[in-house]
């Protein structure tokens, strides 16, 4: 009888504010779980992670001791590994140093690299030694965008990562009542007719040009602007622009952290406009996401978001204040929300990246 293969995933991101890694591993899992020759070990420190992949005979969960990261790389991940004869590890951008299995690692992105201005001395100087030594030293190398894949391949000299796109959740996707979002919004975060704009803070996801806009172009007098998001790198050009604003439009901005999913889901459907000004990305869900719910949409041109062809007109340059606002007022009377919809259902979907997953890992290795 053939040995049933062994995947342990390593979910310590669960523990922190939902962002798109933990979107990665929930949508590439929830499809390669149903395969039922794979016996798959979920590992977290105190995030109840049977709530996203459920109760399956083949599905294991392992709580960590501790939630100290060097605890987990150095001493707990090889424990759990050589004590439950895992065959292979799936790590996000960095991998243990002691190796008891085939590793697997996705590296999303090294924007750090290419957009040094945006982040911390410390954080750039830390990564680029640990993703370069976690790409050198597991067997199989993923990313989720052929953006990333290029920079990866030049910052790091490795020419065979491959590729698992991102993809949207079908929650996105199903039918809602949009009266009925909109009031929920309004009844719960006290929020109507609001340009919403989902992401962490950072300098790089450039919330102030967003926030220029809206008030230099008057939007403010029809509208309110919603970030929901939490604080990540401060972002100093937004705050001080902020505090030059007068009270009356300063009440039209809200700013939400720490929204669990559901809530999030409610907040994008009773959305009138999402917008996403991003600088660098190494994939980009969220306008994605808002398409999916067939909420007009507006998205850098810039990065890994240059792929999202089926965009169109609805793809601005962020740092050109004009152009988003010129494509606000193209995407406010948009009809063509059916059409986007479609392509992005067949361009990214879980189940054809879980298949390129199966692909790469089962059949070739």
């Amino acid at each position: 009888m053939k040995k049933q293969t062994k995947i342990f995933i390593d979910c310590h991101v669960f523990d922190q504010a939902l962002q798109g890694t933990t979107t990665y591993i929930k949508g590439m899992y929830l499809e390669l779980i149903k395969d039922k020759t794979k016996t798959f070990y979920f590992a977290s420190h105190k995030y109840n992670l049977e709530e996203f992949f459920g109760t399956h005979e083949n599905v294991n969960y392992i709580n960590y001791k501790s939630k100290n990261k060097f605890y987990r790389l150095l001493i707990e991940l090889p424990q759990i590994i050589k004590n439950n004869n895992i065959d292979y590890a799936h790590f996000q951008y960095v991998v243990p140093p002691i190796k008891n299995c085939k590793f697997i690692v996705t590296i999303h992105d090294v924007l750090f690299l290419d957009y040094p201005q945006y982040f911390p001395f410390f954080y750039k100087l830390k990564n680029k030694i640990l993703f370069r030594f976690s790409a050198k030293y597991s067997d199989v190398v993923l990313t989720v965008s052929q953006f990333s894949k290029n920079r990866i391949n030049k910052h790091f000299q490795i020419e065979d990562v491959l590729i698992t796109p991102n993809a949207v959740d079908e929650l996105f996707f199903e039918h809602y009542d949009k009266l009925d979002a909109k009031e929920k919004a309004k009844e719960k975060f006290n929020i109507e007719n609001y340009f919403l704009f989902i992401s962490r803070w950072e300098p790089r996801k450039n919330h102030h040009s967003l926030l220029k806009v809206f008030v230099e172009a008057n939007y403010y007098q029809n509208y309110n602007l919603v970030f929901v998001g939490d604080d990540a790198i401060e972002n100093k050009e937004y705050e001080q622009y902020y505090e030059t604003l007068p009270e009356e439009i300063k009440a039209k901005i809200f700013k939400f952290q720490k929204v669990n999913p559901n809530d999030l889901l409610m907040i994008l459907r009773g959305a009138t406009l999402s917008v996403y000004p991003s600088i660098a990305e190494g994939f980009g869900i969220p306008p994605l996401e808002a398409i999916a719910a067939e909420i007009p949409s507006i998205c850098s041109n810039t990065t890994a978001m240059s792929d999202f062809d089926f965009m169109k007109d609805n793809l601005f340059n962020p740092l050109d204040i004009m152009d988003i606002n010129d494509k606000i007022k193209k995407a406010l009377n948009d009809k063509d929300l059916t059409y986007k919809k479609q392509k992005l259902q067949e361009k990214y979907n879980w189940e054809n990246s879980a298949k390129v997953f199966k692909d790469i890992i089962f059949d070739k290795n």
